[in-house]
């Protein structure tokens, strides 16, 4: 079910847990900024997940509460992550759903990193 963006953060949604620990995942890249780690429903061959460590619920949240610091350090992940998994010369596709008409399913930010085949189109027509 899609969420409402404006809330505040639920600290019992998901991606809080894996951050916790106290549910796994399969690591691809972690530092002090963000983790990334495979969707264990991929939609492409390769479809990783990366979160920032702080508790936001949306890029729009992230984008105006965020340090410069968090920010740069969570932007710089993601691209490490397209980079570490061989993406950039194929290409691939970053999404990141906010709110209720993008279908935003877990209220922490979180972004789509998409690869390993063509894509097609943007959005669906």
């Amino acid at each position: 079910m899609p969420i409402d963006p404006t809330r505040e953060y639920d600290n019992q949604n998901i991606f809080a847990k894996i951050l916790r620990g106290e549910i796994p995942c399969r690591k691809v890249f972690e530092d002090e900024w963000a983790l990334a780690f495979y969707d264990i429903n991929p939609q492409a061959p390769v479809h990783v997940l990366v979160i920032p460590k702080g508790a936001y619920v949306s890029w729009d949240d992230f984008s105006a509460k965020a340090s410069d610091v968090e920010i740069a350090g969570f932007v710089r992940a993601v691209g490490h992550v397209g980079r570490e998994l061989g993406l950039v010369e194929p290409g691939y596709r970053l999404l990141a759903n906010i709110g209720l008409d993008a279908h935003q399913e877990v209220p922490h930010l979180h972004i789509h990193i998409f690869g390993g085949k063509p894509l097609g189109p943007m959005l669906m027509r």
